[in-house]
Parts: structure tokens; sequence; C-alpha cells
């Protein structure tokens, strides 16, 4: 089994990935860091081609960074980058891999935007078979506990 996390840079992903190294760890299971780069549009020309290596970059800088971060931490982990779509990415890395949980974080947005637009969390709750386990961004305005 594993621990599957969508990883893409943002502050939500950054406290996802904490939390899922946690998890992966208390279960002592693999962390399945995954990426889906399909570029927006058509998948076919020349255009569709050098937007997908400009992201499928992006993205592998991105989990190099996580790759680390869990090495530190002694959780085993891989990478996937995928020519797919970010909810559809995370749901097939999560069937191959045996996935425990999918790991994904958000930042910020309404219910309803993500219910119109179609957010990766939104998608993932409504399609996954496995648990999904969505982290809120931090708020660095939250007050912490109370310290007497």
């Amino acid at each position: 089994m594993s621990v599957v996390l969508g990883y893409d840079e943002s502050p939500g992903a950054a406290r996802a990935l904490r939390i899922a190294i946690e998890v992966a760890a208390a279960y002592g299971e693999e962390l399945v860091l995954v990426y889906g780069a399909a570029a927006p549009g058509l998948r076919d020309g020349a255009e569709y081609r050098s937007h997908y290596e400009a992201i499928r970059q992006a993205g592998r800088t991105g989990l190099e960074h996580a790759l680390t971060a869990a090495e530190e931490a002694g959780v085993p982990a891989s990478v996937e980058v995928l020519d797919e779509r970010p909810a559809q990415a995370l749901l097939d890395a999560a069937e191959r891999h045996g996935g425990r949980v999918i790991v994904v974080g958000t930042w910020g947005e309404s219910p309803m935007r993500g219910a119109l637009l179609g957010s990766t969390p939104h998608k993932l709750l409504h399609m996954s078979t496995v648990p999904v386990l969505c982290v809120p961004t931090e708020d660095d305005d939250t007050p912490g506990p109370a310290v007497a």
C-alpha cells in the first residue's frame, strides 16, 4: 500500500506534503508524489507539446523538492509526472500503487467555486474509491493554543 500525494508547490501542497509524510511514516508506507501535467486544450500539435514540456518540467522540479523532504524524514518515496489532469493522475496512481489514501492540499477556494470550476479536491471527493484527505493551507493569522 502507499500514500499518494498530489503536489504542485502551492501553499496548500506544502502543508499537504508535511501531513502526507506523517501519514506515510505512521503506517510505514511509501509516499508516491504525483503531478498531473496535462496541458489545457487539444492533445495534438506543436503548441500542446511545448506547453506540456514546460508544465512537465515545472512539475518535476517541484516534485524533486518534495522527494528531498520525504527522504530527509526517512520516508521512502517515488515520483510520477503523468500526462493527465491532476485528479485523474492521482486516481490512476492510487490504483497502480495500492493507495491507502490520497492527500491533496486546498488553497481556500469556496465550495461553490470548487463545484463550478472543478477543483482537484472536489473531483477526488466525488470520484475516488479510496479515502481522500484534503489539507487546508495554514492561516498565519490563526492564533496558536493558549498558553497559561
